[in-house]
């Protein structure tokens, strides 16, 4: 379907994530790859200002708030599925791609080359991708928690391992986000807003 780009977009909050998963709230693809571009702007922001780094931080988001549009033709593959073996998981990096190609069709052309970088890596964006990666790995640990601060314990092993996912991913600006911001996420709202 010619220009029929943004409506497809349009469909990611139909999309639900954590299908094998009791949820205490579900989360979309939408509401999901809001948080993801959120968090990789905050990420690339600090790998700069901490860091002395000179990332593009808006390009950060913009790759977050599509990381996840493939999902609308491909639908969202459990993790312990994605991940089972190389062989399905070098499958399932070429059927993203065909599905990322297939959405950028739908787009005049003229528009299109503005988001083919945005859907696939430009040459010496390699840690730009990096860090949006660790942004969708935090954004799932941020779900973790939220659904341990309901009493809900169908994700604390999901908790352990994105924990040590972000932690064997070595990457310093994931390192001071989860030490400077990621306990805040543990707190009432009255205790973020400053009354005890």
């Amino acid at each position: 379907m010619e220009n029929g780009f943004f409506a497809m977009i349009s469909r990611m909050k139909l999309i639900e994530r954590w299908a094998l998963m009791r949820n205490s709230n579900s989360e979309n693809i939408s509401e999901h790859s809001l948080e993801v571009s959120i968090l990789a702007h905050a990420l690339a922001i600090i790998s700069n200002e901490r860091l002395g780094n000179h990332l593009n931080a808006e390009k950060a988001a913009l790759i977050g708030l599509y990381h996840d549009a493939t999902e609308i033709i491909t639908g969202d593959m459990p993790t312990p599925i994605k991940y089972f073996n190389e062989n399905i998981q070098g499958a399932f990096k070429a059927i993203e791609a065909d599905a990322a190609k297939r959405l950028l069709r739908m787009l005049p052309e003229d528009i299109r080359v503005s988001y083919e970088s945005i859907f696939f890596p430009e040459e010496g964006e390699e840690y730009l991708w990096k860090l949006v990666k660790a942004a969708d790995k935090l954004s799932a640990l941020i779900k973790c928690i939220e659904e341990r601060k309901t009493g809900n314990t169908e994700f604390y092993s999901a908790e352990k391992s994105l924990s040590a996912i972000l932690e064997n991913m070595e990457l310093a600006e994931v390192d001071i986000f989860m030490k400077d911001f990621l306990p805040a996420y543990d707190k009432t709202l009255d205790e973020l807003n400053g009354h005890d």
